[in-house]
């Protein structure tokens, strides 16, 4: 079976890598709400792993995704994909070997990031004004890596700019990419709203997958985003986080998670491994933060715990809350 038939049978959906953001611990959040709505993620993007220097010892790959000791899926799961970072092919190439002979299913290459740090090191966006390298990268790493473990890429449209969106379509065509991601904005546009779909049309054309990604917070921007990207297949970000019932509501708007329900999963979280509570209680009121968008009790939660530094007093409130 091709990698296409295999993955792309039908619309996929997917949950995005989000530095800081979908960590092991968000990503099993998310993916078992997801599983629980009966619409799970086909699979999800880890966080990127940077390449710089040499190839990196084992324990950095289960560190970035402990996934890989639980055959690469989460608990409920989803499989995980290992996204890695950086500008030398050859590395790049060695280390998604490392990655692929400890049971990575897949490998991603990051063209999106916009960090400033990590585009100053010449990772991430920046590498859109270089489409030769980028076509570099992607063959080693195709190269290096089993035949049978697909290769993909997640690019933006471009660094300041979308006027090379022509030289970065025909180096993904040279490259070996087996389905490619695209953010509809440039480096540039960091995050702010609107998000193009409609410029991913031309990369439509290519004889590989293409996944839409960018500013879907809901089912009509799903419907509007596959309309002008010409594409069903999607990424989910951060509307991902903020409402955990959306890969379900594309399908099916009627399908919502009430807060209640949610309540048992924010519990999880705070339940969760951490480097400290404190900082595990700092990662749930940043998701907290996000969620305020998505539901009315978020924000009245959000007032009730922002200086609360205990975990067990803002899970008492949680739980006072499921009645």
């Amino acid at each position: 079976m091709s990698f296409s038939a295999q993955f792309f049978s039908n619309p996929v959906r997917l949950l995005a890598p989000m530095e800081g953001l979908t960590d092991p611990l968000m990503r099993q959040i998310l993916t078992q709400i997801a599983s629980d709505l009966g619409r799970p993620y086909d699979w999800s993007v880890s966080e990127f792993i940077r390449i710089t220097h040499h190839v990196l010892p084992e324990h950095v790959f289960y560190r970035y995704v402990p996934e890989l000791k639980n055959d690469s899926r989460t608990e409920s799961g989803t499989p995980i994909h290992i996204q890695l970072l950086g500008s030398n092919p050859e590395l790049m190439g060695e280390n998604a070997l490392v990655a692929a002979e400890l049971g990575a299913p897949a490998i991603d290459i990051n063209f999106g990031c916009p960090a400033k740090t990590v585009n100053n090191h010449r990772g991430g966006s920046v590498l859109l004004d270089e489409p030769h390298l980028m076509r570099d990268i992607i063959s080693a790493v195709r190269d290096k890596t089993p035949s049978h473990i697909p290769v993909s890429a997640k690019i933006r449209l471009g660094y300041t700019d979308s006027s090379n969106l022509q030289g970065i379509k025909s180096a993904i065509a040279d490259s070996g990419a087996d389905w490619l991601t695209i953010h509809a904005r440039t480096k540039t546009q960091g995050y702010k709203p609107p998000a193009y779909w409609e410029k991913i049309v031309s990369f439509t054309e290519l004889k590989i997958p293409v996944i839409a990604n960018g500013e879907i917070w809901n089912h009509d921007h799903a419907l509007r985003c596959s309309t002008q990207s010409n594409t069903a297949h999607l990424m989910l970000g951060r509307g991902a986080v903020t409402r955990p019932d959306l890969v379900a509501q594309i399908d099916n708007p009627d399908i919502t998670l009430p807060w209640q329900a949610l309540i048992v999963h924010q519990i999880a979280f705070l339940q969760g491994e951490a480097k400290s509570d404190l900082a595990l209680i700092g990662r749930y009121k940043q998701w907290l933060g996000m969620l305020s968008k998505g539901y009315v009790e978020a924000k009245e939660l959000w007032e009730d715990i922002k200086r609360v530094r205990d975990k067990q007093s803002i899970i008492n409130k949680l739980e006072a809350q499921m009645g």
